[in-house]
Formats: structure tokens, C-alpha cells, sequence
């Protein structure tokens, strides 16, 4: 055997052997290398993600204000479906827009105020309801982003303790200082990267449809009548009538005589000959449309058509109204239906007080959303192409300086004078309205003659409608209609309303 060759064989084997175990060695520092990185990568979405979620929890949401509508925006949690409604918070009650928006998160917008005044009125009225349309679509756009510019800098806040923390034990587990800055920086980077890029890549289309939203009323629609229910228009004129009363059970008459010869809807929406408006056609030789029903509110009603216990439905009544087309005054008696009066006093009546926080809060949620809808009312009243002069009624009284009679009723006078309180403050919205639009208001004086007293114009508990006007009370409210008609710069009655 050559001793070369031998030898020569040794020594070739030892390059294969060092490249093999070189190999290996990279294999295992590049495995080592993906692994750090994975858990780096989870580390830091894990940091993102609850940096994002604190941020969701915590931020505040953005105020928006545009045409007496104050709201703020924000956003709702995360959800698991990459598409659905957001959320809309309507004086404490929680309801998903109708808008559908794309991404996990949606925005979050709560009705805080709604007020009527003279500015809001001057900006309507100069500006156009377009301009108004598009303020508010745009500063819900706004509000978006506003939102998520303060919801990042909150993560961001969040994150740099939580980073902080991990960087501490990764330099007790040896890493080097400049290692864990960098590992900071990064992981600050990654939750900012994560929050704007989750944004524009599942919430983009957010503002675009914010801006679509006219009015708040557009997020949350309303509930239809089946088409088969409703009225469909007949085209019809009434040139003859020169006024119309258009509200609820006080202005139909509810509780008093009714027509021989009365329609079915007359029937059902209690409407009666003693009421106020026939009173007014009697004094000045008008023809009075009454189209007032029982239970009306003004989505249900007035601007809408409404439903009757008996299944028939009346038309929206503003809209047969305008059908009147020679009619100069249209009477507006609202607003005890749509802050659900009637029950607000069987809770106080069946309560030990009704000064209570939770009664309270409720009655002003629904004045609050009285308040949004007669707006609404104001402003088709005031775009009428007829222009017909309006004067809006306030509620009486119907209580006198004393309700001994009505103690076995479950009144006292503390209870008296919280009803009381919250019929004022019901009549406050509905004047500050009606001036607010240059309207007449008529405010009925029932001094002297409330219940318990020797003369009341109130129907009593045993009547048909409690509470109620009786014939007198309907005769006082005409009379301040009269009063309104012919003061201030309405004046009708001295210019002769009838032709």
C-alpha cells in the first residue's frame, strides 16, 4: 500500500467534514434568526393589538356640531365581521345605524343636544338646507379622523410601557442596550403601522360614508308602513278651507260629543264638532280642516302617516295639509303623544314620587327626541309653497292650586307640581321653536278653572279622555289662537284671513 496514498486521502476528507458542519451551523443560526424573528413579529402584534384595544376603550370621542345638531363620533370595538352597521347612541338608547360600514371597526356616534334658535333658523334660511346638509356630513367625516389621529397617540401611550417592560427583561436576559432600543423603536413603529394601516385598509370607506349622511336621521331610517297599509294620494284640492288644524287628541277633541254623520277615520281619530277649530271657522266665517287624531305624534302622524287602534290608517297630515291650497293658517297642537304624556302620569300616579332620577332622565330623553323631530316639523312648515302663517299651540294647565280631588287618585300636590314642571318645560320647546321660525304661538289660559276647581275646563278622571279639554277648554284654547292670529306681526284677523 503507498503510505502517500493514504495519507493524501486523510487529509481530503477534512475540508468535506468542516464544509458539512459550516452548513449545519448556518441552518441553525438562520433557524435561530426565524424563530427570534417570529416571536419578535408576535410580540409585537400582540403589543399592537392591545395598545389598539386600551386606545378603542379609552379615547374620547370628538364632538361634531352642525345646525342645532350636536353629536360626538367615535368608534365601537372591534367586531369579527369585515362588514356591518355601526353604532348610534340616540339620548341613552343604544340602535345600529342603517349605513353598513366595511371593517371590523365602525364608528360610534351618540346624539348629545339638539337646539332651535334664531341662529340655527338665519343659517337655514341664508345659507339652504344643502350647505347644512354637507356641514354635517363633513364634520362627521371630520370627527372620524379626528378621532383616530387622538385614538393612535392614546396606543402609542399604551405601548410605550408595555414595551418598556419587555425591554427590561430582555436586558436582564442579556441583551445589549442598543439591541433593546432598537426593539422599542420598532415595536412603537409596529403598533403606529398597524393602528393607521388597520384604519385605511378596513376602515377607508368610513368618511366617504359619513359624508353621504344628510342629517342625523339618516343613520338610524324608520320603521315603514307595509306599503299595502298606505294611503295612496288621490290627487285632491281643497280650495275652500282657509285653516287647518293639524296635531293630536287635544286639537281632534277626544272625549267630547261626536258627529252623527262622522267618517270612519273621524271615528277613530276622535275628532269632534265641540273641538277648538270648529269654534275658530264660527268667529271668522272660515272653513276649518281639522285633520287632528287621537295618539299623534309628528313622525307617526304629522310628517308620517300614522296607524289607528283599529287598523285603519290616517294619512300623514301635514302632507293633506298642503292640499288645503287656500288655506293662510295652519293651527299645530304636538308634542303630549311624543313625550308619551299620558304614561309619564300613570307613572307618577302609581309611583310613591315622581321627582325620581330615572323618570326624570327618561322624560328628558324623550323630550330630547321630541325636540329633534319638531325641527323637522318647523322646517316643512316654514318651506310650505304657500306660506301660510302658523301659529304652534302650548299646553295648558290642567291642574288648579289644589288637587284634593284627585288624592284618591294618587295626585298630591308634590306630584302636581312635577307634572307641572315637565308640561313647562314642553311648552318651552315648543315656543323657543315656533319664535325661533317667526311663528305665532298661542298659550291657553286655564287660571281659575283647572281641575278641582268649581268651573274646570278639564275632563276629570271619570270623564271619557282625562285630562283632557272639555267645551269650555276647547272654546279657551280658540281664543288664544284668536289672541296669536291677531297679534304681533301675524295680524290675520285685521287683514282679513278669509279671502
Amino acid at each position: 500500500m503507498d503510505p502517500r496514498g493514504t495519507g493524501y486521502g486523510a487529509r481530503s476528507q477534512q475540508p468535506v467534514a468542516g464544509t458539512r458542519s459550516s452548513r449545519s451551523q448556518i441552518i441553525r443560526t438562520a433557524a435561530r434568526l426565524i424563530i427570534a424573528l417570529i416571536c419578535y413579529v408576535l410580540v409585537f402584534l400582540t403589543v399592537a393589538a392591545a395598545s389598539i384595544w386600551l386606545a378603542l376603550t379609552v379615547a374620547p370621542m370628538q364632538p361634531v356640531n352642525a345646525a342645532g345638531q350636536s353629536a360626538e363620533v367615535g368608534a365601537t370595538m372591534p367586531a369579527l365581521s369585515l362588514r356591518g352597521p355601526g353604532q348610534l347612541d340616540l339620548f341613552g338608547q343604544a340602535m345600529p345605524t342603517r349605513p353598513q360600514f366595511e371593517g371590523p371597526i365602525r364608528p360610534r356616534l351618540e346624539l348629545t343636544r339638539i337646539t332651535i334658535d334664531p341662529q340655527v333658523v338665519r343659517v337655514l334660511r341664508s345659507d339652504g338646507s344643502r350647505k347644512i346638509e354637507l356641514s354635517l356630513s363633513q364634520q362627521l367625516a371630520a370627527g372620524w379622523k379626528r378621532y383616530f389621529v387622538i385614538e393612535t397617540i392614546i396606543a402609542v401611550g399604551f405601548a410605550v410601557p408595555i414595551l418598556a417592560g419587555l425591554a427590561s427583561l430582555a436586558a436582564h436576559a442579556g441583551l445589549s442596550r442598543p439591541k433593546v432600543l432598537a426593539a422599542v423603536a420598532i415595536g412603537l413603529i409596529t403598533v403606529v403601522t398597524v393602528n393607521i394601516g388597520g384604519v385605511l385598509l378596513t376602515a377607508s370607506s368610513t368618511p366617504a360614508t359619513l359624508r353621504s349622511v344628510r342629517t342625523l336621521d339618516d343613520l338610524v331610517g324608520t320603521s315603514p308602513v307595509p306599503p299595502s297599509e298606505i294611503p295612496q294620494p288621490q290627487g285632491r284640492t281643497l280650495p275652500d278651507a282657509q285653516a287647518v288644524v293639524i296635531g293630536d287628541s287635544t286639537a281632534a277633541g277626544d272625549g267630547l260629543a261626536r258627529s252623527a254623520n262622522s267618517s270612519p277615520l273621524d271615528r277613530a281619530c276622535g275628532r269632534s264638532p265641540d273641538a277648538y277649530a270648529t269654534a275658530l271657522g264660527t268667529v271668522n266665517g272660515w272653513q276649518v280642516l281639522n285633520l287632528a287624531c287621537d295618539s299623534a305624534t309628528i313622525e307617526n302622524g304629522l310628517l308620517g302617516v300614522q296607524v289607528l287602534a283599529d287598523g285603519q290608517v290616517a294619512p300623514a297630515q301635514l302632507a293633506e295639509a298642503e292640499s288645503a291650497t287656500h288655506a293662510k293658517v295652519i293651527i299645530v297642537s304636538v308634542g303630549a303623544d311624543d313625550v308619551q304624556w299620558s304614561v309619564m302620569t300613570e307613572l307618577c300616579v302609581s309611583s310613591a314620587v315622581c321627582s325620581d332620577k330615572v323618570s326624570a332622565a327618561y322624560y328628558a330623553s324623550l323630550l330630547g327626541e321630541f325636540t329633534r323631530a319638531y325641527y323637522q316639523l318647523l322646517t316643512e312648515l316654514a318651506t310650505l309653497p304657500t306660506k301660510p302663517a302658523v301659529v304652534v299651540n302650548e299646553y295648558y294647565q290642567p291642574f288648579g292650586s289644589s288637587v284634593s280631588c284627585l288624592t284618591q287618585y294618587g295626585i298630591t300636590p308634590a306630584k302636581a307640581a312635577v307634572l307641572t314642571g315637565r308640561l313647562g318645560q314642553l311648552n318651552q320647546v315648543l315656543s323657543q321653536g315656533a319664535q325661533a321660525f317667526g311663528f305665532g304661538v298661542a298659550v291657553p289660559d286655564f287660571a281659575g278653572h283647572g281641575l278641582c276647581t268649581q268651573d274646570p275646563w278639564v275632563q276629570g278622571p271619570a270623564d271619557p279622555a282625562p285630562l283632557h279639554p272639555d267645551v269650555p277648554g276647547q272654546l279657551a284654547i280658540a281664543l288664544a289662537d284668536e289672541h296669536a292670529l291677531a297679534g304681533g306681526h301675524l295680524g290675520l284677523l285685521a287683514g282679513g284671513a278669509a279671502g
